[in-house]
């Protein structure tokens, strides 16, 4: 029975939240064992506290680069854990520098690759796209050579925790920003990191005001990230009228303070990503638009939280998809495609 387990996931936000149902089944099957995480710096914090993950080991950019720098920090993690399990994710050749430093752990578990079978004793196929399965699932996969030995609990559920006096700060910054304790708040993503990722401009302003006139009661707080983002979101802002139940300068200076946000929240509508994944992660229904670069059927798996999205594969015809951009296959996602399906989840949820 592993005591200590290791789980390597070099990631971006949302990979990495998805990842956190690996942790569940983990601590569901070894309750006993001591279950640390690897994580990039930036994102680490967001992860602190989370029930199933006892340790949170941060590799920041200078322990990335250069490569005796990182060859350090792994053969540190590595001495000081002194793991009996190892969940390398990725699978890439720098993250088996985990399973090369520790070659005695009697669990080695990743991707089948060309290059991990020498250093990595169960090694599991990624999950074809075609078979439909969510990001989730295919994660969970990494677990299934263990059913061997023991009798796994798996957990879909990819959660992370907030503690309620992070939650009461957040709440007095809405208040202090004009929001209504009492109406309930929806949370917007009218932009998106990658200019591909963003449906367009004037079709969130088309649906944000027919949600508007639909529940005129209902408070909106648009949330995105400095830069280009906060100046599609003001300009978006500036489109629908700077209507006073829509909040644009209640922000969240932290990613812990954007998942306190989003618990806050009683709903999330806006573009697909790690906002949206923290968002369902902690509790809150969502409906998102999906880019073509991430398929709906991979990165919204079904947990206890309600969510839902729609892309371009629900409005075109395979057959006319052929040749276009992502740009044009976006577009074809329609005011009119998004607003009978959100329109239900509000009436629904909110």
């Amino acid at each position: 029975m592993p005591e200590r387990i290791l789980v390597i996931r070099f990631r971006q936000i949302g990979d990495a939240v998805l990842a956190t149902s690996v942790c569940s089944t983990l601590r569901r099957t070894f309750p006993g064992a001591r279950i640390d995480m690897v994580l990039n710096s930036g994102i680490a914090p967001l992860f602190e506290g989370h029930p199933d993950i006892d340790r949170v080991i941060r590799f920041a950019p200078s322990d990335n680069k250069p490569l005796g720098a990182y060859l350090c920090k792994v053969r540190q993690v590595m001495r000081e854990g002194r793991y009996d399990m190892i969940v390398d994710m990725r699978s890439t050749i720098r993250t088996l520098l985990f399973s090369l430093m520790s070659l005695r752990t009697p669990w080695r578990l990743g991707r089948k690759k060309g290059y991990t079978r020498p250093l990595l004793n169960a090694v599991t196929e990624n999950g074809a796209p075609e078979l439909d399965m969510t990001m989730v699932e295919r994660d969970l996969l990494l677990l299934r050579p263990l059913e061997r030995y023991f009798t796994m609990d798996y957990c879909k559920d990819f959660t992370l925790s907030i503690t309620e006096e992070e939650c009461r700060r957040f709440r007095q910054k809405m208040a202090d920003g004009g929001i209504d304790a009492d109406r309930k708040v929806m949370l917007v993503g009218v932009s998106a990191k990658l200019p591909w990722k963003r449906w367009r401009k004037d079709y969130i302003v088309e649906t944000l005001r027919r949600v508007l006139e639909h529940r005129p009661d209902l408070q909106m707080i648009f949330n995105y990230a400095p830069g280009e983002e906060e100046a599609e979101a003001r300009d978006v802002f500036r489109l629908l009228g700077e209507p006073d139940n829509v909040k644009i300068d209640i922000e969240a200076r932290s990613i812990r303070e954007m998942a306190a946000m989003a618990a806050c929240c009683d709903f999330y509508f806006g573009n697909e990503g790690g906002a949206r994944h923290i968002v369902q992660a902690v509790g809150v229904p969502s409906f998102a638009i999906f880019s073509p670069s991430g398929e709906m059927q991979t990165w919204l798996p079904k947990t206890s939280t309600p969510a839902s999205g729609i892309s371009y594969m629900q409005t075109l015809p395979p057959d006319e998809t052929e040749g276009k951009s992502y740009g044009e296959l976006m577009d074809s996602v329609t005011p009119d495609d998004v607003w009978h399906q959100l329109r239900d989840m509000i009436d629904k949820f909110i």
